[in-house]
């Protein structure tokens, strides 16, 4: 898919600096009804990221009793538990990602790294939006009827550089579906994979008809 991250993210971000108090990020988290916050230090750089579940390890300290601490929490995870600034709480260093990354990356990244959301920063490291799953699936909301219209106008016409009247390209709930016979069979590989990248496609059916790359030997004596 060709759509950036600029193009999905949001620009009103709820952040908090490094020196909140815990009480102060839990009443936040309430009021915004958000589910992070990512920390800024004095320069507004991003320099962590505190989740709910980063908050929830103190409440998981406090009910687990004396002695049992050890058995079930990490070291690093009981000092978070003792921490009561976003600084003692984040998780760090945060997974951002830049504004002119495709979204296909910032997916790629937030499953590798299983976060649910990545603030954006600039080439300084300034925040300057975030980036949540919801943002990065709401590509794949755009009208069949557009879709099948960028298939034709700039992979068919543009890329390949074909008529469009050799090919039935159907496009349902994200699903194309792409016939017909191109030039070459390399050319209609290339059309495939180009039509997988436009924005919106959730998946592509090939039903193309591929010439053959060699001629069929001639049979019978040559005069």
């Amino acid at each position: 898919m060709n759509a950036i991250v600029r193009d999905v993210m949001t620009t009103h971000v709820v952040a908090v600096r490094q020196d909140a108090s815990f009480k102060d990020m839990a009443v936040r988290l309430r009021e915004h009804r958000v589910s992070a916050f990512p920390v800024l230090d004095d320069q507004d750089r991003v320099i962590g990221v505190v989740s709910e579940a980063d908050l929830l390890t103190k409440e998981a300290l406090d009910l687990t009793g004396p002695g049992k601490v050890g058995g079930i929490l990490h070291h690093r995870e009981q000092a978070k538990a003792a921490g009561l600034t976003a600084a003692d709480l984040m998780t760090s260093p945060p997974v951002t990602i830049g504004p002119n990354e495709f979204v296909a990356h910032a997916a790629r990244l937030m499953y590798a790294r299983r976060v649910k959301r990545l603030p954006v920063v600039d080439d300084d490291g300034r925040l300057i939006g975030i980036v949540s799953r919801a943002d990065v699936l709401s590509v794949y909301s755009r009208p069949d009827a557009d879709i099948r219209s960028a298939i034709i106008e700039d992979v068919i016409l543009s890329t390949v550089l074909m008529d469009p009247a050799r090919f039935t390209v159907t496009v349902k709930d994200g699903i194309v579906t792409v016939e017909g016979m191109p030039e070459t069979a390399s050319v209609g590989h290339d059309m495939i994979e180009e039509v997988r990248h436009v924005e919106g496609v959730v998946a592509v059916r090939d039903r193309l008809s591929y010439p053959s790359e060699h001629p069929a030997p001639v049979s019978g004596p040559l005069f």
